[in-house]
């Protein structure tokens, strides 16, 4: 079931891709693949945008909630529920988004390596797909997408993610001015791992896998960033007016 829903539909996808464009090169048809993916996914990762924009949002109004029913719970779900609607904050949003991605992410693995690329699995095409004449798994005859160990790469990996958690920690909700210490140091910690530790470890991954992973990585960043940039200019005008 997992290949019919996930890998079938990507590998033919893919095939697809590599089959218009120049060369046959699959470095191209990735990037194209990763941006299709998340175009068609745009509006999952838009709204777990949008919550943690939210969230942020409505932090303070929350924090002075929390103070003053400390003692009534009931009053203070209300209230908190209250919040999530004045905010359209879907708490869910963000589960929803990092589970796509990562059935994504093992299903374009699977498509691309168990199924021994650059040779062509004809059981798993469509009838509608013909393999394409020409397969080139070196990205414009410099990256070889099926070795690993490729230190520009995973350089650019890790400069984009950097990016992408850079803006993704500047939206995530800040502890309040009555937080304690203890919970301002935790906060500041957790962004401080992830916005240093993170980029190197994808690099690490990237340079440990074939290059084809790296390539997928530098485009779903890219894209990131790009997304970023597009939701959160408009939802901060909505916040203002």
């Amino acid at each position: 079931m997992f290949t019919t829903i996930l890998i079938q539909p990507i590998y033919n996808v893919f095939v697809l891709l590599v089959d218009v464009m120049p060369h046959g090169d699959a470095g191209l048809a990735i990037i194209s693949l990763t941006v299709l993916m998340r175009l068609i996914l745009y509006p999952l990762f838009t709204a777990s945008i949008r919550t943690q924009i939210g969230m942020s949002a409505m932090q303070p109004e929350l924090d002075s909630a929390v103070e003053k029913y400390k003692n009534d719970q009931d009053t203070l779900g209300k209230v908190r529920m209250e919040l999530l609607k004045k905010y359209k904050v879907n708490p869910f949003a963000g589960i929803g988004a990092v589970i796509v991605q990562f059935a994504l992410i093992i299903s374009l693995y699977y498509a691309l390596f168990r199924e021994g690329w650059p040779v062509i699995n004809h059981a798993l095409l469509y009838s509608f797909v013909h393999a394409p004449v020409v397969v080139s798994t070196s990205f414009f005859g410099i990256v070889d997408l099926l070795t690993p160990h490729h230190w520009v790469l995973s350089i650019l990996v890790a400069i984009t993610q950097g990016v992408a958690i850079w803006l993704t920690t500047a939206r995530m909700p800040q502890p309040g001015a009555n937080a304690s210490k203890d919970k301002v140091a935790a906060a500041r910690m957790q962004q401080q791992m992830m916005l240093y530790v993170l980029p190197i470890v994808m690099a690490v991954v990237s340079w440990t896998f074939a290059g084809a992973v790296g390539i997928y990585f530098v485009t779903g960043n890219s894209f990131s960033v790009f997304q970023e940039y597009l939701v959160r200019r408009r939802l901060l005008r909505k916040i203002a007016q």
